[in-house]
């Protein structure tokens, strides 16, 4: 059974970093993405950008490029989410995903 767990979120000030992990267990070889995803209240769900396990390649959207990036750690099974300069609007619930399998997520909000 394939679990995971984000942790890491919080609250930050605009301009603020913070890193998110994501431990997954119980891989399959259904899939070789995790994907990094979050939800503003109101809003629908927004993809964030993926890491290829195997191969370890990551990509970002255009809109969080430059501030957010994708790291992993093949040992540990864990992925990270590296969010610099924080704004208000990053204010959401982060989750990653592995397949059809989801996170419970983790909050994040942005605030002075």
């Amino acid at each position: 059974q394939v679990h995971l767990s984000e942790s890491g979120g919080g609250l930050v000030q605009p301009g603020g970093s913070l890193r998110l992990s994501c431990e997954v267990s119980g891989y399959t070889d259904r899939s070789d993405v995790i994907a990094w995803w979050r939800q503003s209240s109101g809003k629908e769900r927004e993809y964030l950008g993926a890491i290829l396990k195997s191969a370890g390649n990551t990509r970002v959207e255009d809109f969080v490029k430059g501030r957010f990036t994708i790291s992993g750690d093949k040992f540990r099974n864990v992925v990270y989410l590296q969010m610099d300069n924080l704004q208000p609007e990053d204010t959401a619930v982060y989750y990653c995903r592995y397949g059809t399998f989801w996170g419970q997520g983790t909050q994040v909000t942005v605030s002075s």
